[in-house]
Formats: C-alpha cells, sequence, structure tokens
C-alpha cells in the first residue's frame, strides 16, 4: 500500500479541485473524480467536495476488481467493502461501480450547467446530438445513480467512448491522462455553453417572515415559477432541496420557498450545499432557451432518491457545520 498514493498526483488533485471549485461544473458535494492503475482505484468518498481536493484527504482507495465486481452484481453497489483501508471511514462515492467499470486511467463526473441545460430538455438533447457529433460520445438515460446507472452506462458505452452524456444529470469524460480528461472537458464546455439571461430584481418585495431572506435567485419565483415549481431535473436538486421548490412551507421545512410573483425565501440556516443546489438551479433554468422544454425527472424517481441510505449519508454529512 505504501506506494499506493502516488497515484494521487498534483496533476488529478489540481483537475478535481478545479472542478470543485467552479459553480457551473460542480455544485457542493456533487461530482466525483477517480484514478486507476492495476488493481487499485482512487475516487472521491461520498459527502465530500471536490474544491477541497488539493487541501484535504477526500479520495480512498478501493479494490477496483472488486468493486467491478459489484457492478456485475456481486454486491449491493455500495461498494463500502471495496475499502483498502477497513479503518477509514469515509465511504467510497456512491458511483464508484461505473468508475471502476469504465476502461480508462481517470474519470471525471462533473454536474456541469451547459449539459443539464442540454440533458433536462427534449429539444436540447437534438441539439447536444447535432453539436457533439464529432466528439466520441454517447448519450444515457436517465437512471437512479448507482448500480442503475452503471448498467445504462455500460449497456451503450464502447472501447472508443470518452464522453457520455447523463440525461437529467450530468457529465462523464474519461481518458488515458489527467490532461486527455481535461481537454475532453473543454471541448463539451465549449461546444454546448449557453447564455444566461438576465432578470431585473424586484426591489418592492415584503418583509421576508421570521428565519428568512430573499435569495439572490429570487427571479426563480417570478420569471422562472412554473419550471423551478414544476418538478426536479437532476438527482442533486432533490438530495438537498427536496422535490422540486415548493410554493409554501410545509413539515418537511424546505430550504427554499418559491413565492409567486415575489422571489425565492431561503431559510437564513440553509447549509451550503442547499445555497449551492438553488444557485445550479438559477444558473441551469436561465440558460434554457424558449421553446426548449424540461423534463422533470418524476416523483417516482424522487422518492427513490428520498428514501435511499446512500443519500440519507450524503444528507448528513453535508449538514455538519
Amino acid at each position: 500500500m505504501s506506494s499506493v498514493p502516488d497515484l494521487l498526483t498534483p496533476a488529478f488533485r489540481a483537475l478535481s479541485a478545479r472542478l470543485g471549485q467552479d459553480p457551473l461544473q460542480v455544485q457542493g458535494p456533487g461530482g466525483n473524480t477517480s484514478i486507476k492503475a492495476g488493481s487499485v482505484m482512487w475516487i472521491k468518498a461520498s459527502g465530500t467536495e471536490l474544491a477541497d481536493a488539493e487541501r484535504s484527504d477526500i479520495f480512498v482507495a478501493v479494490d477496483r476488481d472488486a468493486a467491478k465486481a459489484e457492478a456485475a452484481g456481486a454486491g449491493d453497489g455500495s461498494c463500502k467493502a471495496t475499502a483498502l483501508d477497513p479503518a477509514l471511514t469515509l465511504r467510497p462515492s456512491i458511483e464508484t461501480t461505473f468508475h471502476a467499470a469504465l476502461d480508462h486511467a481517470v474519470v471525471a463526473h462533473s454536474h456541469s450547467v451547459a449539459t443539464l441545460v442540454h440533458a433536462i430538455s427534449p429539444e436540447g438533447r437534438m441539439a447536444l446530438d447535432e453539436k457533439l457529433t464529432e466528439l466520441p460520445f454517447v448519450r444515457v438515460p436517465y437512471a437512479k445513480p448507482g448500480l442503475p446507472l452503471t448498467r445504462e452506462i455500460l449497456a451503450r458505452v464502447t472501447p472508443e467512448t470518452r464522453i457520455i452524456i447523463l440525461q437529467n444529470h450530468g457529465l462523464i469524460c474519461c481518458g488515458a491522462t489527467v490532461e486527455e480528461v481535461s481537454d475532453w472537458i473543454a471541448k463539451v464546455e465549449t461546444l454546448l455553453a449557453m447564455p444566461a439571461r438576465g432578470y431585473a430584481s424586484k426591489t418592492d418585495k415584503p418583509a421576508p417572515p421570521r428565519g428568512f431572506s430573499w435569495a439572490e435567485e429570487s427571479w426563480l419565483g417570478r420569471e422562472g415559477f412554473a419550471l423551478a415549481t414544476g418538478g426536479s431535473y437532476y438527482p442533486d436538486h432533490v438530495v438537498f432541496l427536496g422535490p422540486a421548490l415548493p410554493a409554501a412551507d410545509h413539515d418537511g421545512t424546505p430550504p427554499a420557498i418559491a413565492v409567486q410573483g415575489e422571489g425565492v425565501l431561503l431559510r437564513n440556516d440553509a447549509t451550503p450545499s442547499q445555497r449551492s443546489m438553488l444557485r445550479c438551479l438559477a444558473d441551469v433554468l436561465a440558460r434554457l432557451p424558449e421553446g426548449w422544454h424540461a423534463e422533470a425527472i418524476g416523483a417516482a424517481a424522487e422518492a427513490e432518491l428520498l428514501n435511499w441510505d446512500a443519500e440519507k449519508y450524503r444528507q448528513a454529512l453535508a449538514a455538519k457545520p
């Protein structure tokens, strides 16, 4: 094991940190990166933040062969038992199985806003297919993160695939080196870049209720109300903000509430993860062109995420100060 940490090169940590520190790439504890050689793979730990890749130990070493076996059905897909250091309390990412199963030394998965704008919309997916036509990409339908998503990915990738577009979820780029993966990410971002519409702030909003403030993203309660309250468009929104944006407070104490015609109320004690996911929603919907429709993942998919132990674990970590 003494040589295993050598895989965590400065270049790999720098790529991970760069993705994690860019809210148009990764929001809060979302996204994950991995690097592998032989039977060892280092992957971001569940609930940690890529932004900390150069200043904290956020990666877990796993037995890649054991993780590949879980991807093939030999286990529950959590990969908890694949960690090479049994004393480590961190869990491997809930998406360890697809990282292990993909035959590339470096894999980076982000929740790219530019990708999400296209991937949540049927018109956007058609546009994406045209924009990326010269690149080695495949598009994967929405599936619950973990084993279901891994199975959908493996059913579609080929040895030539380097870019994977996840419907209603995000982007995966793969390659032999950190530099290659970084280049693929840059190409996708350039081809899928969309301008953000600007919205004027409303200065005459009523005083917020006790414990709340008006969010910077308050245009979602006005021009974006129908979309913001119409459903959840990707998994991390559900995990950290709950289904869609509610139009009223309720027993689940939602962190953010859309007030039609006024703005978005944000709880003063909202966590950084919750705040970053509200910003992500605004970033995505501000770039959705007129004429493109947004498709939500649906109530059944939301329920799967809300009742999943792996996501409750991430929620608990994100709630810590």
